[in-house]
């Protein structure tokens, strides 16, 4: 019984962080810059529509920027000058992925904001476009769908597991040092107390006080 709650809560967990589709608005102040971050393993598709909605006036018409990084700092996706685009990309590192939007026009018309509609995983994939080539509908796609699903899950589950793996190694190399560092720590304080009480002896007896 333990053993299949467990694996429920684990199927759940890999449900939560397998890819899915994430809708957001993001309220863009005239000067500075609105970020969002989504942790994403490797070999993940990611595709993404953004499209800038502002009050019409006759002066203002703003743009944006956008500018999308890896978890080591490499540009994805940069456009300026843009009131809507896409980006969409296959990840090769594990982490988080950043999506930064600023205003980059000289109108910085205030109550702009910017849909983002963000996929992630077997969510960016056009299943459209798979039923018309392999010509299947109905319960075959969902299937197929839910063979998608299913062999995300297993990826994501030994993606964790790795993941875990290493992150047990280094708190057992951290738990390691920590004890060597608390042993020559304790071996110093020995050392010094020693040669206190033999400096204390040596003073006392010329002092003759004992």
């Amino acid at each position: 019984m333990a053993m299949g709650t467990a694996w429920m809560l684990a199927v759940v967990v890999a449900l939560l962080l397998l890819g899915g589709a994430e809708a957001v608005w993001l309220d863009l102040p005239p000067t500075g810059t609105k970020c969002v971050s989504e942790e994403i393993q490797p070999n993940v598709v990611v595709l993404a529509d953004y499209a800038l909605m502002y009050e019409s006036l006759p002066n203002a018409q703003p743009t944006v920027a956008v500018k999308v990084t890896s978890p080591y700092g490499n540009t994805v996706h940069h456009n300026e000058n843009a009131t809507t685009g896409q980006f969409a990309f296959t990840t090769s590192e594990a982490g988080n992925y950043l999506a930064c939007f600023w205003l980059d026009s000289p109108e910085k018309a205030s109550g702009t904001s910017l849909n983002l509609d963000w996929k992630i995983g077997i969510a960016a994939k056009d299943w459209d476009t798979v039923a018309k080539k392999e010509k299947i509908e109905g319960v075959e796609l969902e299937l197929r769908k839910l063979e998608a699903a299913v062999e995300a899950i297993h990826h994501n589950l030994l993606y964790l597991k790795a993941r875990e793996a290493e992150m047990r190694t280094v708190s057992e190399k951290t738990n390691s040092r920590v004890a060597w560092f608390s042993i020559l720590s304790l071996g110093v304080c020995i050392v010094v107390s020693v040669l206190q009480l033999w400096h204390l002896q040596g003073f006392f007896q010329k002092k003759k006080l004992i």
